[in-house]
């Protein structure tokens, strides 16, 4: 971590090298890699991971041996298409023109499918999480992605169906209280 003098060294260290196949490749070398890694970037760049102390000769025959499948993975990310290119105006116009449509259709939808099970469901928020499609709490609150606006309509019948609540298991005990 510590240099000569005590001064900081830096975590990592990024540096290119020319390939015949790959083009330009990434090198990474991190002081929190533990091994030799291979990732494939939104465009199509190959980086090459290692510890400091990892020898380069290693880290290329690495790379030489895993060709398949990086390859692979560079087709996905071209059959992907391109990186969302849009300025942040652009994305926020449209995060906002879902969550309209989302706060328009999303309550109507979860009381009428509420109504056809009998589940009642507590609060109903819309939100712009974007790991989760949507939750349930213990109190049947409902917690719902304006992303949803997205799918198509059965797949928003699927998250939105009010689930009864998860109950917590007892836990078995060997005490003879």
């Amino acid at each position: 971590m510590f240099g000569l003098f005590g001064k900081r060294k830096p975590l990592r260290t990024v540096s290119r090298m020319p390939h015949d196949r790959w083009g330009e490749v990434e090198v990474v070398r991190s002081e929190r890699a533990r091994r030799i890694s291979l990732s494939v970037r939104a465009d199509g760049t190959v980086r090459l991971t290692m510890s400091p102390t990892a020898l380069m000769r290693q880290a290329v025959a690495f790379m030489e041996s895993r060709a398949k499948w990086i390859e692979r993975a560079r087709r996905k990310v071209a059959e992907r298409g391109k990186p969302d290119l849009r300025s942040e105006t652009e994305r926020a116009e449209e995060r906002e023109r879902l969550r309209a449509e989302a706060k328009r259709y999303l309550p109507q939808r979860v009381e009428e499918l509420s109504r056809l099970t009998g589940l009642k469901y507590g609060r109903l928020s819309v939100r712009a999480s974007r790991t989760r499609w949507g939750s349930c709490s213990a109190r049947n609150d409902i917690n719902l992605s304006l992303y949803l606006m997205k799918l198509p309509p059965h797949l928003i019948d699927y998250v939105t169906l009010p689930h009864p609540p998860q109950r917590p298991l007892r836990a078995i005990s060997r005490s003879t209280r």
